[in-house]
């Protein structure tokens, strides 16, 4: 018997070229919708942060931190060898100007003192001895010239009287001459006895200046010496505070070795480390501030170390007006240190978008701030907190700034 055989639909005879059909009408569905507009994505809008491009001034800028040191550290070097004999202040302590630290031994320094007061003692005494010699030698000098003188006087009175007596024909002229040699002799004595007293004078007070300087150069070798015995003894140069001692009571120290060392605390200054990107930059004289309890404090550059180490190069900065109350060393505070002048740029807070798109597009909102659309953007200089924008955006314009790593791939966001 034979079975009837049932008639199938019409779509099932064309089911591939309805699929086909059907498929096709989803490409072209999902190209349209990429070219108008591409991906969208809901997002709430209270979870973004929205910046506004505003014309404004623009201050180029560094924040780093910085520590507190201060203004001037001194290390005190033994000015003489020996060993410590006694350490008289104590880490910590304020010392002022000349207050004693420590003392120290040295025998082998004293015995040369005592060497060299025996020697200035005996140099005194000489030079005394040798003084009096000299002036005894000038008085019998001058004694024995006024004898001379004096003979010499009495001699041409005789001349003299001899001379009349030969016009009276009383005397002979052989014994007119013999009285005319013997005055002609004693009168060129007598000159040259003045004339060697003249000499031995003057050489005289060459020889006592000269024993003079011998004896005050002895002098000065004693009081030299002398001088290192204070040396010994180890004073603060200047008023701080004694940071350590870094030697023990017995201890050898040479001369110029380090032994301590004192902070001024009268003034501080802020050290901190810039990364070399900067180091064409940053010159002594910027200047720069730090806030504390909502308060500004002007500093300013005054070393810049330009030598790199780890990629960072060291700066020290000194406060221009005031400093912060209960300052303390080791404190940190952040710095900003300014690079130039403010000038007159168009500028958006800073965010996380630059991380996601490199500052080369930014989500820009419609006027009546449903939507926010990707929207190129040139971004020029940037300080801690904002970005200069060079291109893509005018004042006025809002743009998200924040949440980017939720956003993926869309081209538009619509705000809830």
């Amino acid at each position: 018997m034979d079975k009837p055989i049932a008639k199938k639909p019409v779509y099932y005879r064309y089911h591939w070229h309805i699929a086909g059909g059907t498929a096709f009408i989803a490409l072209l569905v999902y190209v349209g919708i990429a070219a108008s507009g591409g991906r969208k994505l809901r997002t709430e809008a209270e979870n973004l942060i929205i910046g506004e491009a505003t014309s404004d001034k623009f201050l180029e800028y560094v924040d780093v931190e910085g520590v507190v040191q201060p203004i001037l550290t001194i290390q005190i070097n033994a000015r003489e060898a020996g060993s410590v004999d006694q350490i008289i202040a104590e880490e910590g302590t304020m010392m002022n100007k000349g207050d004693t630290i420590l003392t120290l031994n040295n025998p082998d320094l004293i015995r040369t003192i005592e060497d060299q007061q025996d020697e200035w003692e005996k140099q005194l005494i000489s030079y005394q001895e040798k003084e009096i010699e000299m002036e005894q030698k000038s008085i019998d000098l001058q004694q024995e010239a006024l004898q001379t003188t004096y003979e010499l006087n009495r001699l041409k009175k005789s001349y003299a009287l001899d001379e009349e007596e030969f016009n009276m024909g009383v005397k002979s002229k052989a014994q007119l001459e013999v009285a005319r040699d013997e005055f002609d002799y004693k009168t060129r004595s007598t000159a040259l006895q003045l004339e060697g007293l003249r000499h031995d004078s003057a050489a005289t007070i060459l020889r006592r200046e000269l024993m003079k300087n011998d004896l005050e150069r002895e002098r000065k070798k004693f009081e030299r010496a002398r001088e290192r015995m204070e040396d010994l003894i180890v004073r603060a140069p200047l008023s701080g505070q004694l940071s350590f001692v870094k030697v023990t009571p017995g201890q050898q120290v040479q001369s110029t070795e380090a032994i301590a060392e004192i902070k001024v605390l009268d003034q501080f200054k802020i050290h901190t480390s810039l990364s070399e990107y900067y180091i064409d930059r940053i010159t002594t004289g910027l200047p720069a501030t730090i806030t504390w309890q909502n308060k500004k404090f002007p500093l300013r550059i005054t070393k810049v170390v330009p030598e790199v180490k780890d990629r960072n190069f060291d700066v020290d900065l000194v406060f221009t007006e005031t400093s912060p109350e209960n300052v303390r060393i080791g404190k940190s505070f952040r710095v900003q240190i300014e690079l130039g002048q403010p000038e007159e740029a168009l500028v958006i807070p800073r965010g996380d978008f630059f991380q996601t798109t490199g500052g080369q597009w930014i989500y820009k909102l419609n006027e009546s701030g449903t939507k926010a659309r990707k929207t190129p953007i040139s971004i020029g200089r940037q300080n801690p907190q904002q970005y200069e924008i060079t291109g893509g955006l005018q004042s006025g314009d809002k743009v998200i700034v924040t949440g980017y790593s939720t956003f993926g791939d869309a081209e538009e966001l619509i705000l809830k």
